[in-house]
């Protein structure tokens, strides 16, 4: 009994600490490297950023493939994917070396910009829209309050791996040259670039009266320099050119200032208001559920303390929503299957005395299982739950084996229930230890396989014959102290005659009755070895004709409450264009009953995250699941239907995959 305690404590505070996923994770470890080359094309940035890098990673230790996107907007992106069990640490390590030995060879402004090597889930973890009520409050605001009171709080949260704004609209002052000033004045871009660099800059004067050692002063003045400019009158004033007669050029007679943004590269809209977008991504090996509950708190915080009046935030997309869904799923057929199994166990048994041991004996199994889940870097997610429903009723046996064993030798040789108990145990213990590791062994091979299918296996295995090994022990420990505390010698007091002891003599005897009858079955075709074998080939070839008749796939797509649409306009479609179309398909979106949101973005494509004035995305954002009587599959239908009149624009819609960080989406079409 102090065996099974101390099982079930570890088991406890090992439960506490486990990660809680969705699925195993299957993705190989990942590295992103990030480079900015402004004002530069795809071509660019493919010839002057990508290749060199891309040359200089190559042949890192344990690679499996690079994959580079450059877009026109001078960012590109190079993810380094790995093999599977590659530390991730080191992997980040070997390509931040192999970075920094070509980072020379880079254009100076890239260098400038500075090349970011990042570590974290590829898989998008939250999705938050900033938007306000108050038409005061435009786009422009909603983004740098975002980035600047938000942003540093969100990736201060432990396990946040990544978190930004989607775009670049950081306020700057935006000047617009005119090119025929310039060419009358015969000025070049270099040279406004130049005036720039030389007149907004930051110095550091030092101070005047410091002490020299040689002769005293009487005061010392710390000298201050105003720095970079920072309105619009100061950048008007700036010389560009001079003449010996004291004649001034200045930089708003060839050019107009204006306070903007950097870059008016991206569109993004709640329900057709402008929104500030947040992209959310997890560290690497962080626990999903723990990290979203710390963000949530976070917003909250923060909206109380800073937010403006009319301004408020929407989770556009949620992981745990499925998650928590799903797992709760599961725990009720967790807790259906071991009453329906303590139902079956005292219906045959017909004591409720003999049916409380198994019931007590089984927990004790299941919760010391989570201790090995924590030594073995197992997490609880769907896979291992399930398991543990399927050990529910492997479990179970090595208790009614010992329960039996116990009634039989109170029956047989009428002893009290600790003879018997001690007297069954002789009996039995080999027979237990035997069938224990029999049905281990049935798992235990499943853990060495490789893949991203051994991963998933692998942890199914492992919670299974864990739990199978615990109930040995249980069974030769804790189940015969409880036979000889709880059982009762039916034989000598049997029970009394109600309804139920009715019931269940009833039950019994006809079971028996059952049970006679597929005897004398079983003995008339036992010698019968042609109608025995020709039987068996009947089902082996049915199997085989089923089995190429039902559908394959490693994971089925389930309804997760979120699916993408993915817009694709014309080469050369401008942003405004695009940002078109996809307020059409909101507008199309938000008749349908089953939606709740949908969020847009203009200039974003969500599949590779690349950029792009002619691709946008759209994620909508489905209602409850008890609020809507239509599936994702049957919504995705009736919106593609009502939105194929579009003109001017290609528009896909498929759901996120069914194994976060899987790359493979069933639904996408090839063309895209």
């Amino acid at each position: 009994m102090v065996i099974s305690m101390i099982i079930v404590f570890l088991g406890f505070l090992s439960l506490l600490k486990l990660p809680v996923t969705q699925f195993p994770s299957i993705s190989p470890p990942k590295v992103n490297i990030n480079a900015e080359f402004p004002g530069a094309n795809a071509e660019l940035m493919i010839k002057a950023v990508v290749i060199p890098l891309e040359r200089a990673i190559n042949g890192v230790p344990g690679l499996k493939y690079i994959d580079s996107d450059a877009g026109n907007d001078g960012v590109c992106t190079i993810q380094v994917v790995f093999e599977l069990g590659t530390d991730p640490n080191i992997a980040s390590v070997n390509v931040q070396n192999r970075v920094a030995a070509v980072v020379n060879k880079l254009p100076p402004i890239v260098i400038r910009e500075g090349v970011k090597i990042t570590r974290e889930e590829s898989n998008m973890l939250m999705y938050v829209n900033i938007f306000s009520n108050d038409s005061t409050l435009d786009v422009n605001f909603l983004y740098n309050f975002a980035d600047i009171n938000m942003l540093s709080e969100i990736k201060r949260v432990n396990g946040v791996g990544f978190a930004d704004v989607l775009g670049d609209r950081e306020y700057s002052m935006r000047i617009w040259l005119k090119p025929d000033r310039m060419l009358a004045y015969k000025i070049s871009a270099d040279e406004v670039m130049t005036s720039l660099e030389e007149q907004s800059f930051e110095a550091s004067p030092g101070r005047l009266g410091e002490s020299s050692g040689k002769k005293s002063q009487a005061f010392e003045y710390v000298l201050k320099y105003p720095g970079r400019f920072t309105n619009k009158e100061q950048y008007e004033n700036i010389v560009i050119k001079s003449t010996t007669d004291g004649e001034l050029l200045r930089l708003k007679d060839i050019a107009d200032i204006e306070f903007g943004n950097a870059y008016y590269d991206l569109y993004s809209k709640l329900n057709g208001k402008p929104s500030a977008a947040i992209v959310i991504k997890q560290s690497y090996g962080s626990n999903a559920s723990e990290v979203i509950k710390n963000i949530k708190a976070k917003l909250e915080e923060i909206k109380k303390s800073s937010f403006p009046k009319g301004m408020d935030y929407q989770i556009g997309y949620d992981v745990s929503s499925f998650l928590d869904a799903s797992i709760d799923k599961v725990l009720h057929t967790l807790l259906e299957a071991f009453l329906l199994v303590s139902f079956v166990v005292f219906l045959f048994l017909a004591d409720w005395r003999s049916t409380l041991i198994p019931a007590i004996a089984v927990p004790v199994s299941l919760i010391g299982t989570f201790l090995f889940m924590q030594l073995f870097g197992i997490t609880l997610n769907l896979i291992t739950l399930f398991a543990m429903v399927l050990a529910i009723g492997i479990v179970v046996d090595d208790a009614i084996v010992v329960v039996e064993a116990v009634h039989a030798k109170m029956e047989q040789l009428h002893l009290g229930p600790q003879e018997a108990t001690k007297v069954a145990l002789k009996e039995i213990s080999g027979a237990i230890v035997a069938i224990t590791l029999v049905m281990a062994a049935v798992f235990i091979p499943v853990a060495f396989m490789s893949g991203p299918v051994g991963i998933f296996y692998r942890q199914f295995s492992v919670t299974m014959a864990t739990s199978i090994i615990l109930s040995g022990i249980v069974a030769l420990t804790f189940t015969p102290a409880l036979c000889a505390m709880i059982l009762k010698d039916l034989h000598k007091h049997p029970p009394k005659k109600n309804w139920l002891n009715r019931i269940l003599t009833g039950f019994n005897d006809w079971f028996t009755r059952v049970n006679g009858s597929y005897k004398l079955l079983v003995e008339k075709i036992v010698n019968r070895r042609i109608m025995t074998f020709m039987v068996l080939i009947l089902f082996c070839i049915g199997t085989w004709f089923v089995s190429k008749k039902v559908p394959s796939g490693f994971i089925p797509n389930e309804d997760q409450g979120v699916f993408y649409a993915i817009i694709l306009t014309p080469p050369g479609s401008t942003l405004e264009r695009t940002d078109e179309v996809a307020l059409q398909l909101q507008e199309i979106a938000s008749k349908i009953p089953e939606i709740k949101s949908v969020s847009s973005m203009s200039g974003y494509e969500i599949l590779s995250e690349g950029t792009g004035a002619n691709s946008g995305s759209c994620l909508i954002n489905l209602k409850d699941w008890s609020e809507r009587k239509r599936t994702i599959s049957e919504v995705m239908k009736d919106l593609e239907e009502k939105s194929k009149d579009i003109k001017g624009a290609n528009i896909e819609f498929f759901p996120p995959p069914a194994v976060p960080a899987m790359v493979q989406q069933e639904d996408l079409n090839s063309g895209l």
